[in-house]
């Protein structure tokens, strides 16, 4: 199959990338790299330098399928500038699919967020329970899915709500709640632990490229939209869960994101998909990639340091060069 895959140089992106040419996809990688290209070369895969906003730069010819994973990504990385989110997380978004359609392309699979339905006391939240997001974030990933689903009628589309995903990647992320856990453990001995009562829901970055690959599998399924999370933990149980492989004081502090919810993933399970890893294969892996010297608690693995960066350079030039 013929893929376009936006943010293929990402921290899912890279992952997914290596496993759809495993498969023997043609993948046409398009991504502004504000975090770096990993991406070894490949005969069936061309990467292209280039910002989504530009969306009549981006190649569709012969594309079969999109798979939309560049965003500005993260609360603290959207609020460095929303005017920057709302256009490369809503209207690019938007005029992608757009271009897709009038290209004939089939299927198109949105990487939206978990993180859209806010706080939640129901035991188990499904894909039909209101969206009450809280962020400048959750609400562009919220919009981007009432956009793309208004164009059904013309393409497949599938916006998957991912939970917070976990486990090494070449493209590494330290920000995220797992990740971030294991190697404050083994960079410091000390885990700092905001709130702690707070369940969230957590999916292997494997299962997260599997998902992917599994919808472009289950074409003659309806548009719709699917949670992907499979482990709801605290973030104090996860923090626990480090310390049985690395010994670490664990230190509670007040936190100011009130965030709990536990996501159902039924409807992605009732298609077939199952997940093959977890939350403890994660820590196993980042404490390897540590000890090994592949993985370092540097500010390229935090989104919000490399943004503000960017954002003193200047947004367009960073996107341009």
């Amino acid at each position: 199959m013929n893929i376009l895959l936006t943010g293929g140089c990402g921290y899912i992106g890279t992952m997914l990338t290596e496993a759809l040419l495993g498969q023997g996809h043609k993948v046409t990688v398009v991504d502004v790299m504000w975090f770096g290209n990993r991406l070894p070369a490949h005969a069936n895969l061309t990467v292209i330098r280039q910002d989504t906003r530009d969306v009549e730069r981006i190649p569709m010819a012969g594309v079969e399928a999109v798979l939309h994973l560049a965003n500005v990504a993260n609360d603290p990385c959207s609020e460095l500038d929303a005017k920057l989110s709302w256009e490369v997380n809503v209207l690019a978004s938007m005029q992608l699919v757009e271009r897709a359609i009038r290209h004939g392309v089939r299927q198109f699979v949105y990487a939206s967020s978990g993180s859209v339905y806010g706080v939640k006391d129901e035991p188990q939240v499904t894909e039909d329970l209101p969206l009450v997001p809280i962020s400048d974030y959750n609400k562009t990933k919220m919009v981007s899915e009432r956009v793309l689903l208004s164009y059904r009628d013309k393409i497949l589309i599938q916006c998957v709500r991912p939970a917070t995903v976990c486990g090494y990647s070449p493209r590494m992320r330290l920000d995220l709640s797992v990740n971030m856990l294991a190697v404050q453990a083994l960079a410091n001995g000390r885990i700092t632990v905001f709130g702690g009562d707070q369940t969230r829901p957590n999916i292997h970055i494997r299962d997260m490229v599997g998902v992917y690959l599994h919808l472009l599998e289950q074409r003659e399924r309806m548009s719709g939209v699917y949670n992907a999370g499979f482990e709801n933990i605290s973030i104090l149980d996860i923090a626990r869960r480090v310390t049985e492989y690395v010994p670490a004081e664990i230190v509670v502090t007040p936190s100011n994101d009130p965030r709990s919810y536990r996501l159902n993933s039924d409807k992605l399970l009732a298609t077939g998909f199952r997940p093959r890893y977890g939350v403890n294969d994660a820590i196993q892996e980042i404490i390897a990639a540590f000890r090994e010297g592949r993985l370092k608690n540097e500010d390229g693995c935090y989104n919000i340091k490399t943004m503000k960066t960017i954002g003193n350079l200047g947004w367009a030039c960073a996107a341009k060069t």
